[in-house]
């Protein structure tokens, strides 16, 4: 089964890492993606820019109302993500213990709902 595993972190506070601290954390996580894929466990993920590159974009009444960042304020922010096959949750929960930046904020951890085409229902 596949999870999402989303990871979040509080910008402010990764931007007072110094540049071998930072350069270090990348590191860790280019190391826990190959681990993840030599398991077998690694499907795709990436890094995201900062939120001050964001848009949200909403439609209503057909037309696009578009706005700076993300829509929520809130202390973290969405950092990036890893998609994940795992067993079950404890499975994805172990793996997901192994994501670097969890020290800094949280991951949440989502199983992923398969959409079903017509063809998918006989």
């Amino acid at each position: 089964m596949k999870y999402l595993c989303l990871v979040y972190y509080d910008e402010k506070q990764m931007q007072s890492l110094s540049q071998q601290q930072w350069d270090d954390l990348n590191q860790e996580c280019i190391s826990c993606v190959e681990g993840l894929v030599s398991a077998g466990n690694f499907i795709d993920g990436a890094p995201l820019m900062p939120t001050d590159s964001a848009l949200t974009l909403r439609m209503r009444d057909e037309k696009p109302l578009i706005t700076d960042g993300p829509f929520a304020e809130t202390k973290e922010q969405l950092a990036g993500f890893y998609m994940l096959e795992a067993r079950d949750m404890n499975d994805a929960l172990r793996l997901a213990q192994k994501i670097p930046p969890a020290r800094y904020g949280s991951v949440e951890i989502r199983p992923v709902r398969e959409l079903r085409t017509n063809d998918n229902e006989r």
